[in-house]
């Protein structure tokens, strides 16, 4: 049988090269769109440079769980702990810049910035940001049975001629290091910060009188408050914590500027398309906003909270500023 085509009118070709333009147009207008409208095309990988069994470990896995579901492919969560995450973000930022490989960053990465004398990777520009995912302050701690009730005891005996506070926080460099620093040269106290290899050392030395003050999160502090075998004085955050509101922040007793809030984010390798960024961060947004998830989030002693890309981009370029001043007013040496 004859088969029979019928050409199109010459106005309605050109309709449809139009058509075919405008698509080409916004194509070009969006990179990364055709990709977006097709991910996650296989399982995404998180890398985490912390080991399995830690809060930005379960955070993650709780999250990624979550984004399976939605997303509708597997989310691995892939602990490569080392080298004060270099390792894993050294990884991260290798990977195809695709959204299927995805990195936690922390303050810890911010810190490294200026820590550091040199990283095989650099946080700012070999990453796109996403979101932050969780947030937390550090407490200001003492034991049960010391002399220190609250910020005006504390910088009574740390006047020079009272012989000096012992600080204790886990190791040189950390967070709660370098905000122990930081709270000595802000109010100028005579005091000696001495490190531990781990946070249980660093409790049992403020339970004991070991060392005067010590500086730890709330999620690893839990135990040892709820069992009253030590105090919080002072919280380091910029607002009190939900997690204990009735606990003081430090700015609160009189040192304006100073403020520490450690947090996690998801970032991605530079270059992914701003698409699935936007995907993810929505994605991110709506998780954290299910009243079960926050209060799972919530039990392990962190607050969720949500960022815009460009948010998150600044919370890490402040961070990075901001403790490359302190390391330069402790005197502290890079590594």
């Amino acid at each position: 049988m004859a088969r029979f085509t019928r050409e199109a009118p010459a106005h309605s070709r050109r309709s449809l090269m139009g058509i075919a333009g405008a698509v080409a147009t916004a194509a070009i207008a969006r990179p990364g769109g055709a990709l977006a409208a097709n991910y996650p095309s296989g399982p995404i990988r998180i890398i985490v440079g912390f080991g399995a069994g830690g809060l930005a470990d379960l955070t993650v896995r709780l999250l990624g769980e979550q984004l399976a579901r939605r997303l509708g492919q597997q989310v691995i969560v892939d602990n490569r702990p080392g080298a004060g995450g270099s390792v894993a973000a050294r990884a991260a930022a290798s990977a195809e810049p695709d959204g299927h490989t995805l990195m936690v960053l922390s303050t810890g990465n911010a810190i490294n910035k200026s820590l550091f004398r040199s990283l095989p990777y650099d946080p700012v520009t070999d990453f796109a940001p996403i979101s932050t995912l969780v947030t937390f302050d550090l407490l200001m701690l003492t034991g049960a049975d010391s002399p220190l009730r609250n910020v005006r005891d504390v910088l009574s005996a740390g006047r020079r001629g009272r012989g000096g506070l012992a600080i204790a926080t886990v190791s040189p460099g950390s967070t709660q290091n370098l905000a122990a620093e930081w709270l000595r040269v802000a109010a100028d106290l005579d005091a000696t910060v001495v490190p531990y290899r781990t946070t249980p050392e660093v409790l049992t030395a403020a339970q004991r009188g070991d060392a005067q003050l010590a500086f730890e999160s709330f999620a690893a502090a839990r135990s040892m408050l709820e069992g009253g075998r030590i105090r919080a004085i002072a919280s380091t955050g910029e607002r009190r914590s939900e997690l204990l509101p009735e606990v003081p922040t430090l700015r609160e007793e009189g040192l304006a500027d100073y403020a520490v809030t450690g947090w996690n984010a998801l970032f991605a390798p530079v270059r992914t398309p701003r698409p699935v960024v936007e995907l993810l961060n929505r994605n991110i947004a709506e998780i954290l906003a299910q009243p079960e998830i926050r209060a799972r989030i919530l039990g392990l002693g962190v607050e969720p909270t949500v960022n815009s890309p460009e948010d998150t981009g600044l919370l890490l370029r402040n961070d990075i500023a901001q403790w490359a001043r302190v390391i330069e007013r402790a005197g502290i040496e890079k590594q």
